[in-house]
Order: structure tokens, then C-alpha cells, then sequence
């Protein structure tokens, strides 16, 4: 993705850009930015996405990884479009496991359990295939995704959550790591208790069919676009069941087959 688009001035996206940091710093949704940058120009939505990480970059932030989104073919066709989508994850995203996040942090949090990949070489050349990620692959862990969207009432297309950087928000990552030789992604099973009951299930053939696809996925569209993933990169594949809404006093445990459990809890905000 190029940092200007021919369908949609730069001062248009740096405007958009400027909106959603704001929305962001300051808690507070906005509006949709689709009758903006449209809700399907999928170079206009990076471009907003790549002037944010710039931004954050200046501010200190360091970049750790990706989080890939849109994987379910539900949630695709319910937004019409056709591919995945993917956001940056930056050091000051990642919570302690077993901790609890003040809803401060947050606008309007859901909560959707994933299998995060640490990668042990780049994936820069090559052809990226199923195959060469998973020989890349250092090890695996189960993980939650906090999502959070800056757009007010989630009320978003292609368009929005890309800008918005894929509809991102806080990580957990859990203690146990496994080897792909010890455990096959596409096989594993997952059970997300809120308070102790069952909220979300599923299992990894739900992401793409299976969550090595989605990061070959994510490592050829990175590669074409000039910012290959790394040795060291954490890798979020994409929800394995249906993400649950997010309120004070809920702690939140997935257990994800052969890779154990990671925890969460929410506190409430506190007062102005």
C-alpha cells in the first residue's frame, strides 16, 4: 500500500487518520469514516492505517507484530468483502495474563479467543506458502484478542475497521508455548468462559480453515507491500469462535487444546 491513494486525496486520509487518534487518545468513538474514504477502497483504508502506525511510532511506540482479522466467512459476508484484513500490534498493547484492564483503556470492548504464532525467522522471500510459515514458526500460544472500535456503535464496513486499524485493542498471550510438531492448529478446539460460563466456542479450521493459511496469508500481503514479518514477530490468526461483548467485573478464560489456558478480567472505569 502506497502512502497516497489516485480515489482519495491525501488531505482526505490524513484528515480520517486525525480523527481516529483523536478518538482513540481520548476514549471517545467517532462517527464512521466510510463516506470519506468509501467502504470497500481497500488502498484508501491502509493508507489511514499506515499514517496511525506512523504516528504512534513518533510517540515511542514500538511495533511487535500483526493481528490478522475478517477471517470467518460469516463475518466477510456480512461486511462484503472477499480477503482477510490485518492491524499492527505495538508493545503497549500486550496485558499481563491472569491480570485485570481498567475499561479506561477502552471505548466499547468485545473479547475473542485466538492462537498467537511467534515466528523464529522472517518471512521476506520466498513463496510463503503453508508449508514455509510453518517451517518459520518458533513456537505458539494461546491468546485473547481485545478488540475495540473507535467507530461509534461499531457500526463499520471494510473500510472503517481497516482504517481503524483492524478494529484493534489489547492482547493477552499465554504462558504455555508449543511447537507445531507438538500441536496442529487447524485440529485444536476452544472454550471462552465469561464468569465461569460458556460464552464462545469453536475450533481452528474456523480461521480460513486453518490459522497457518491465515499467516501465509498475512506474510505474502505484507512481502508485497514492503514490510515483510520478522524473526521475533507475534502473529494474532484470527478468531477460532464468535467474539463476546466485554463489561465491568467479567474475567474471561480461554482454553484452547494442547496449548492450555490464558485469563483476563475487567475492572470499572473510574470515576472523571
Amino acid at each position: 500500500m502506497t502512502t497516497s491513494t489516485r480515489s482519495v486525496p491525501d488531505e482526505v486520509l490524513d484528515g480520517v487518520a486525525r480523527d481516529l487518534a483523536r478518538a482513540r487518545r481520548e476514549r471517545t468513538a467517532c462517527p464512521p469514516v466510510r463516506d470519506r474514504i468509501g467502504s470497500t477502497d481497500i488502498e484508501a483504508a491502509y493508507g489511514v492505517q499506515q499514517r496511525l502506525t506512523r504516528a504512534r511510532l513518533t510517540e515511542g511506540k514500538r511495533v511487535v507484530g500483526r493481528k490478522i482479522g475478517l477471517t470467518s466467512d460469516v463475518v466477510q459476508e456480512q461486511l462484503g468483502v472477499d480477503r482477510p484484513d490485518f492491524g499492527v500490534l505495538f508493545d503497549d498493547m500486550e496485558v499481563e495474563r491472569g491480570g485485570s484492564v481498567c475499561l479506561d483503556r477502552l471505548i466499547q470492548p468485545k473479547i475473542e479467543a485466538e492462537i498467537a504464532f511467534v515466528l523464529q525467522h522472517d518471512l521476506a522471500v520466498g513463496p510463503l506458502d503453508v508449508e514455509q510459515v510453518r517451517a518459520a514458526v518458533g513456537s505458539m500460544r494461546a491468546a485473547l484478542e481485545i478488540v475495540d472500535s473507535r467507530i461509534a456503535g461499531w457500526d463499520i464496513t471494510f473500510g472503517d475497521t481497516v482504517a481503524d486499524n483492524a478494529s484493534s485493542g489489547l492482547f493477552v498471550l499465554g504462558l504455555e508455548t508449543r511447537a507445531l510438531t507438538e500441536v496442529e492448529p487447524a485440529e485444536v478446539t476452544m472454550r471462552l468462559t465469561r464468569n465461569g460460563e460458556e460464552v464462545s466456542t469453536g475450533t481452528g479450521a474456523a480461521c480460513l480453515g486453518d490459522p497457518l493459511a491465515a499467516l501465509a496469508w498475512l506474510a505474502r500481503t505484507l512481502v508485497s507491500v514492503g514490510d515483510p514479518l520478522r524473526a521475533g514477530d507475534v502473529v494474532l490468526s484470527g478468531a477460532l469462535g464468535p467474539m463476546v461483548t466485554v463489561h465491568a467485573g467479567d474475567h474471561f478464560t480461554a482454553e484452547i487444546t494442547g496449548l492450555g489456558a490464558v485469563d483476563i478480567g475487567f475492572s470499572a472505569a473510574t470515576s472523571p
